[in-house]
C-alpha cells in the first residue's frame, strides 16, 4: 500500500508538456542565388505570405510547410506527418540560460530569440520562440509573451521575467530562473530515481507469480486430483485463486482498469481530492517525505520570486498553485489574506499543523532581520537535504518490505504443494 502511494504521488506530476493550438509556422528548405542550400523556420500569416518574405529575401523557395507537415513550394502533392510534439523542462532551462547569456552579453532581445530559434533542435521549441519573437517583435514585452504558452511557461516563470523587466535585471533573473529549474528537475529526478528499484520489484514480483498461479501449479497439482483425501485448507485456497484467474483474469484485469479509472474519477471530485491530498500528508513513511518535499518547494519558490523582484502577496498567490495539495492551499489562502491585513508571514503560518514551529521560526528570524529572502534559502537547501534523506531512507525500508511480502507469497505457494505431498510420503510410510 505505503508504495502505491508513493508511486501515485511522485508520478503525478507532468514533467513533459504538450504544445498544441499554436499559430502558424512554417519550415522551408531554399535556395539563394549562389545555388547554396539553407534550411530554416518563418513566421508568417499563411504559405504565400512566407513564400513572398522569403523572395524578398532573396532566396528561392524548395518547399514551405507548416511545421506539422511538409508541402512542396511548387504546388506538389502535400506530404504530411504527425508527431507528438514535447517539450521538457531540461529544455526549457537550457534555452533560459542561453537566452540570460545573450541578454547578458549586451545582444537585443529580438535579435537573441532569433539565435536561439536557430540552434533550437526541438521543433516544437523552435515554434513557440518564433511566435514569442514575432510577439516581442510587435512591441510587447518577453512577459506577456511568455502568458501565451500556459502550458510551457508557468505562472512563477512569467512574472519573474515581469519582475526583470521592470528592474532592468532581466538577465540575472533568467539566470535564477534557470537555476530554479534545474533544481526542481534535479529534485524530481532523485525521486523517480529512488522509485525505480521498487517499482521493478512489484511488477516483476506480481508477474511471477501470475505464471506461477495460471501455469506452473494446475499443471503440478494434477497428480492431487487422483488423492482420495480431503486436501489442506491452504492447498484447497491455492488451487481456488489458481483456477479463478485461469478462468476470470479478464475480470482481474477489467477490475484493474475500472479501479484505475474510478480512482482518476473521484481525484476528479473536490471530495475524491481533498481524501487523497490528506492521505498524501497524513499516511506513514510517505506523509513525512511528502512534507518535506512541500516546505522545500514552497521556501524555494518564495526565495526566487522575492529575490527577483516579485511583491510578496503576488509571490504567496504563485507558490499557492505550486504545492499542489488542497490542504497547504487553504492555509496560504488564509496566510495572504492576513498578509493584506498587515500580519507577518510566520503568525499567518503559526497555527497551522502542517508547518512546523521550527519552519515558522526560521521565517520569523528573516522577517525581523529584514532578510528573508536569504533564510528561505537556507531553509530550501535544509529541507532539500532532508528530502533526500528521507527518500532513503524510505527506498531503504520499502525493498526489505517488498522483498518479506513477495517471499512470503512464493513461500505460501510452495508449502501449499508440498503439503499434501508430505501427507502422501506418509501414508505410504
Amino acid at each position: 500500500m505505503s508504495l502505491f502511494f508513493t508511486f501515485l504521488f511522485f508520478w503525478h506530476d507532468e514533467f513533459v508538456i504538450d504544445i498544441t493550438n499554436i499559430m502558424p509556422v512554417y519550415e522551408y528548405k531554399c535556395l539563394d542565388r549562389k545555388g547554396k542550400t539553407s534550411k530554416g523556420i518563418i513566421d508568417a500569416e499563411s504559405e504565400s505570405t512566407a513564400r513572398i518574405k522569403l523572395r524578398s529575401s532573396g532566396l528561392y523557395p524548395v518547399f514551405i510547410g507548416e511545421a506539422d507537415g511538409r508541402r512542396e513550394a511548387g504546388g506538389g502533392k502535400e506530404k504530411t506527418f504527425s508527431i507528438f510534439s514535447r517539450i521538457g523542462s531540461d529544455e526549457i532551462s537550457v534555452m533560459t540560460r542561453q537566452l540570460a547569456t545573450l541578454l547578458g552579453a549586451g545582444v537585443p532581445m529580438v535579435q537573441a530569440l532569433d539565435s536561439l530559434v536557430e540552434q533550437t533542435a526541438n521543433k516544437a521549441l523552435q515554434r513557440v520562440l518564433a511566435q514569442i519573437k514575432v510577439s516581442v517583435n510587435e512591441g510587447n514585452t518577453l512577459s506577456s509573451a511568455l502568458m501565451d504558452h500556459p502550458k510551457l511557461f508557468s505562472s512563477i516563470y512569467a512574472n519573474m521575467v515581469r519582475a526583470g523587466e521592470a528592474s532592468g535585471s532581466l538577465d540575472i533573473v533568467l539566470e535564477k530562473l534557470a537555476d530554479f529549474s534545474e533544481k526542481q528537475e534535479a529534485l524530481r529526478g532523485r525521486l523517480r530515481a529512488a522509485l525505480v528499484y521498487p517499482v521493478f520489484m512489484a511488477v516483476i514480483g506480481s508477474a511471477i507469480l501470475f505464471v506461477l498461479l495460471t501455469y506452473i501449479v494446475p499443471n503440478i497439482t494434477k497428480v492431487f486430483a487422483d488423492m482420495d483425501k480431503v486436501l489442506p485448507m491452504p492447498t484447497l485456497f491455492l488451487l481456488g485463486v489458481s483456477g479463478f484467474l485461469r478462468a476470470y483474469w479478464w475480470v482481474v484485469a477489467g477490475a484493474g482498469a475500472a479501479g484505475v479509472f474510478g480512482i482518476r474519477w473521484l481525484l476528479g471530485r473536490p471530495y475524491g481530492r481533498r481524501v487523497w491530498d490528506l492521505l498524501k500528508l497524513k499516511v506513514p513513511i510517505i506523509g513525512p517525505v511528502v512534507r518535506k518535499i512541500i516546505l522545500a518547494r514552497f521556501a524555494s519558490t518564495l526565495e526566487s520570486l522575492l529575490g527577483s523582484g516579485v511583491e510578496l502577496v503576488t509571490s504567496m498567490g504563485i507558490v499557492r498553485t505550486l504545492v499542489n495539495n488542497v490542504h497547504i492551499d487553504e492555509v496560504l489562502d488564509e496566510t495572504v489574506s492576513q498578509i493584506q491585513k498587515g500580519q507577518n508571514i510566520a503568525d499567518s503560518l503559526s497555527s497551522s499543523r502542517w508547518f512546523p514551529p521550527m519552519f515558522v521560526q526560521m521565517i520569523a528570524v528573516g522577517e525581523q532581520s529584514g532578510n528573508l529572502e536569504n533564510m528561505l534559502g537556507k531553509m530550501a537547501k535544509s529541507y532539500e537535504r532532508e528530502v533526500d534523506t528521507a527518500v532513503q531512507a524510505m527506498t531503504s525500508l520499502l525493498e526489505p518490505i517488498m522483498i518479506v511480502v513477495m517471499g512470503a507469497a512464493v513461500g505460501f505457494v510452495v508449502l501449499s504443494i508440498l503439503l499434501p505431498i508430505f501427507e502422501m510420503n506418509q501414508m505410504v510410510g
